[in-house]
């Protein structure tokens, strides 16, 4: 989370002044010494600012056990996950917070059951996340039976067994309970009957049955349900339902029975078979029917997209349809604002299909399709667009023109009608500098991917004219060390990838940082991180830390004098050389032909 971020929860408390006196006081350990044995001013906090000085000191790495008792009346929400230090002994001070409402430790791999103790009978805490903590069991949850005021707990992945699960029966007040990967039985979901504020049940990898589905109609409130990989193929007819989540199930039917029809909005069915998929679309309300994800699924027929008119989402990537598919996405289409179509058999022709139909299109993915210079052209007629991906596709960035002598068209023009166009992927496709020349031209650009060995200096030149440009990688380029030092950045860059520019050397790229702190680079000489100190990025050769002792006898070395003269091989070589070099090795399929507009 980053400093703006989290100074953005302060809301009215927001100043320059408190974020300097924050920044001052989380600067350095000593100075967290200076102000720790103020006690009463820091009990008098308000818990929005107690929890963003807690949260930076955490990010400052400042943060140790003995330091949490100056928060213990003032801070309501700890988020501690994925601590690898917390162990019993922060636990006994997290123990002692007067007014704790949250406590996430998920992925904190040191947590037993033991340490959960410190937590029995805290009085307001309400939400309690100890997900991927594998060394808490049943004894664990035994402790939290103490506490009566948990309404959200998330045990996913924990040790706890069926038994442990029945236990939690007592919460009366929980409303969200995420099970997620443990080994539940009918008779343990059965028991979980009488926790009639549940709102939130997530049970994937269970051993739920259908016998044990249809106890979920006893839940009168459950508005979120995810039976992910588990053997559930009947569901039955849990009106109350607003997001489901079948994925990897073998589904026969959806929501049959008597009773109102369940108005989805979100239905996530990812790596599913279906019986007859038509089928499981007839038993709810399909009017509200928002987001729709159907990747992975096998599916070759899409027709039951025509009765789905709310649809904001649709994923249908990783399936077997093509362009003959493409009309029903249309007929769908009319509030459509983001579709995925990677990895499936639908061409340029397909893309064609949807212009004037989705309207509100703002992100298609097209990635790993036949898809080519001639899907640019469709593209550019969709000016919702916001994101465009088109990742290992046949894009070469230009068109042959009708007749033998015609000159090519750049294909990359046709993105300069997408006024609204912020992000941008043609990772993998055989660009040169001159298609991508007409990119200079979309000022709304933040994030541009490239990946491309045909790409040279002279693209890094013409891509520094994009004024808005946050996040640029261009990898696997043939970029020198002349071109990385003459590249002047847009002023709002703050991410550039280099990797698998082979020719930058470490020192070239270290004077880069150094006269642009500010951008985080990121290639194979260089080690990147930020540390919590404002906005500072700190660069650092790769193994810089490393055998110092040996590298202070080697400044002063002769050999040092001998190898500084050593000149790079590679500056004997042409660029089309290096290439041959590069690719000696390798076996890579020749494009094909620049693809011929239509008429």
């Amino acid at each position: 989370m980053g400093d703006q971020s989290l100074f953005a929860e302060l809301g009215e408390l927001e100043s320059p002044l408190v974020r300097l006196c924050i920044e001052k006081a989380t600067q350095s350990g000593d100075a967290v010494e200076t102000w720790r044995r103020q006690r009463r001013t820091l009990e008098r906090l308000p818990p929005q600012l107690a929890g963003s000085l807690l949260h930076r000191l955490h990010r400052r790495r400042l943060l140790y056990p003995s330091l949490l008792e100056v928060f213990k009346y003032s801070v309501e929400r700890i988020d501690l996950s994925g601590e690898n230090s917390v162990d019993a002994e922060w636990m006994a001070y997290l123990g002692a917070f007067q007014y704790l409402h949250s406590l996430n430790i998920s992925d904190c791999h040191r947590i037993n059951s033991s340490a959960l103790w410190a937590l029995s009978g805290m009085k307001y805490l309400k939400e309690v996340d100890i997900s991927r903590c594998s060394k808490v069991d049943d004894a664990g949850i035994k402790h939290l039976l103490s506490i009566q005021t948990i309404e959200v707990l998330c045990i996913s992945e924990t040790s706890v067994s069926t038994a442990g699960v029945t236990l939690l029966s007592s919460l009366k007040k929980l409303s969200k309970l995420d099970l997620g990967g443990l080994f539940i039985t009918d008779t343990a979901l059965a028991s979980l009957q009488v926790l009639k504020k549940l709102r939130h049940l997530d049970i994937w990898g269970s051993d739920i049955s259908n016998e044990g589905a249809s106890i979920l109609v006893n839940f009168p409130n459950l508005t979120f349900l995810n039976l992910a990989w588990t053997k559930v193929t009947i569901l039955p007819n849990v009106s109350s339902i607003a997001c489901l989540n079948m994925s990897d199930c073998t589904i026969q039917s959806m929501f049959k029975g008597e009773g109102n029809k369940a108005r989805l909005s979100k239905l996530l069915l990812a790596g599913a078979l279906f019986k007859d998929i038509a089928n499981a679309f007839l038993y709810f309300d399909s009017n509200s029917l928002s987001f729709l994800d159907l990747s992975n699924s096998s599916l070759h027929d899409l027709s039951f997209l025509s009765i789905l008119h709310a649809l904001e989402y649709l994923d249908l990537s990783g399936n077997l349809i093509g362009d003959d598919s493409v009309k029903y996405i249309a007929s769908a289409g009319a509030n459509l604002k983001t579709l995925n179509l990677s990895n499936t058999r639908v061409t340029s022709a397909g893309v064609a299909v949807l212009v004037g139909h989705v309207l509100k299109l703002e992100t298609i993915s097209l990635d790993s399709t036949a898809t080519d210079d001639l899907a640019i052209s469709y593209i550019g007629m969709i000016p919702s667009l916001k994101a465009v991906s088109m990742k290992r596709t046949h894009v070469r960035g230009v068109i042959q023109q009708n007749g033998g002598d015609a000159e090519c068209v750049l294909s990359l023009t046709a993105l300069e009608n997408l006024k609204q166009l912020e992000k941008l992927n043609l990772e993998e496709t055989p660009l040169k500098d001159e298609a991508i020349i007409p990119i200079t031209n979309l000022k709304q650009l933040t994030h541009l991917s490239l990946r491309s060995s045909f790409l040279t200096d002279a693209s890094l030149h013409h891509l520094s004219s994009i004024p808005n440009l946050i996040n640029l990688s261009i990898q696997d380029a043939i970029l020198t060390n002349a071109g990385i030092d003459s590249f002047n950045p847009p002023l709002s860059l703050q991410v550039l990838d280099l990797s698998g520019d082979w020719l930058l050397t470490k020192d070239a790229l270290l004077l880069f940082v150094q006269r642009h702190s500010d951008i985080e680079v990121r290639h194979a000489h260089v080690t990147t991180f930020q540390y919590d100190n404002g906005d500072t990025k700190y660069h650092l050769p790769l193994q810089t830390s490393m055998r110092t002792s040996q590298q202070r006898r080697f400044s002063s070395s002769p050999l040092k004098s001998k190898m500084a003269a050593i000149i790079d091989q590679r500056l004997k070589y042409s660029r089309a050389e290096l290439l041959s070099m590069q690719f000696a090795s390798m076996s890579a399929a020749p494009f094909g032909e620049p693809p011929t507009s239509p008429k």
